[in-house]
């Protein structure tokens, strides 16, 4: 029985995950590959200023997410990561938006309500 759930959740999630990525031109591993520049900002705990790569990749992306398909297939990625994290270094990456200029419709949280970013 136990059995049973789990292989319906997880059919679940796959059936979320390829809905989301066939109605957005986005995907995770584009954002998380564009986003590697930042793990070294992210690696100082925030005490040095985002490298310039860093906000590329940032603006890059947000420039990318243009549709709300998009958006909210980049903030899930971003709140599939954050789950995976601890709150400190979720906050430290929190920052890297403002500290870049880019102002995203959405905070990187692993509680956020995606389905909600317009």
């Amino acid at each position: 029985m136990a059995a049973a759930k789990i292989v319906v959740a997880v059919m679940m999630m796959m059936i979320m995950m390829f809905s989301t990525e066939t109605a957005a031109k986005l995907n995770c591993g584009t954002v998380f590959q564009n986003l590697s520049p930042c793990l070294g900002y992210i690696s100082t705990g925030g005490s040095k200023k985002p490298s310039p790569a860093c906000c590329n990749a940032v603006n890059s992306l947000n420039n990318a997410a243009v549709t709300t398909p998009d958006r909210q297939t980049a903030c899930t990625c971003l709140k599939q990561i954050a789950t995976g994290y601890s709150s400190t270094i979720v906050a430290v990456a929190a920052t890297i938006p403002a500290k870049c200029g880019v102002s995203i419709p959405y905070k990187i949280d692993p509680t956020i309500d995606c389905s909600k970013v317009h």
